[in-house]
Parts: C-alpha cells; structure tokens; sequence
C-alpha cells in the first residue's frame, strides 16, 4: 500500500507542494494512485487546473519522505501533499499554468480554513528534504497564490 492511516495524536500542520516530475499527467495519477507504488498524495492538480483528491486528508500519504522543518521530523504524519503537474528538473522542466496556479489558490484557501492553518505552514517539498529535493523549484511563483511564507 502506498498509504497509511495518520495516528490518532497527529494533527495536519503543513501543506507541502511538489511537482509531479513525470512525462505526462497520465503517468503521474497512474503512479500516485498504484498500491505498489512507494509515494501517493492528497491531492494532483493537471496543468488544466482539474483538481483530483486522490487520498482522504485523514489519510498518511507518502509525498514527503525522508523529510525535517524546524523539529518536526517526516512530515508525512503532519502533512498534506499537493502535486502540481510537471515534468520537473528531469523532464523538460516548463513554468506553471494560470489554471494551476488558480485551482491551487482555492485549494489551499480550502486548507488553511479547515485545518487552521496560516501562511508560514504552506512549505515546498525542497524545504523539507533540501538535500535530496527540488520541488515544485525556480519556476514556481507563490506571489500568484497569495501566499507569503517567511
């Protein structure tokens, strides 16, 4: 199973943003959601600005891995996972969609309200395991999320 369930004291914190670093959107939700893959996220957002919810939030994806901000340590217990598609440093890197960043903005704003959470806790997957991680990188602009972290 590439999921687990969270245990009852950990509470959602932080919302990571990654990118799918795949070809295609089709390999991406292929992987994200195969069982016998080792990573799955809440949440995939193609460059159309479709939003698919691929895990339950109550749910422990595996989007963060090896993973540390401040003293929290793998931030899987603590997190959700937001994959925007692209095909990353590997692949043919390209800037993000208006539609993604769009859907996104509301996505987040969704998050924040539920799970209480503010600006300084909405991280990059290069924030948490900058050693080994470049996620979602350069090209991705929180200006147009409205997002201020630090």
């Amino acid at each position: 199973m590439n999921y687990s369930f969270r245990k009852k004291n950990k509470i959602v914190k932080y919302i990571i943003l990654h990118y799918t670093g795949m070809k295609n959107l089709q390999s991406a939700y292929s992987r994200l959601n195969d069982k016998f893959s080792d990573v799955s996220a809440h949440y995939l957002i193609s460059k159309q600005g479709r939003i698919y919810n691929l895990l339950c939030p109550r749910i422990k994806a595996w989007h963060a891995g090896k993973s540390q901000w401040k003293r929290d340590r793998n931030l899987n217990d603590s997190s959700i996972g937001i994959e925007l598609e692209n095909k990353g440093h590997d692949h043919g890197y390209t800037q993000f969609t208006s539609k993604q960043y769009e859907s996104l903005k509301k996505l987040i704003n969704f998050l924040k309200f539920v799970y209480r959470l503010n600006d300084k806790n909405i991280l990059f997957h290069s924030d948490i395991s900058p050693n080994r991680k470049k996620d979602p990188g350069e090209k991705f602009n929180l200006d147009k999320i409205g997002i201020s972290r630090f």
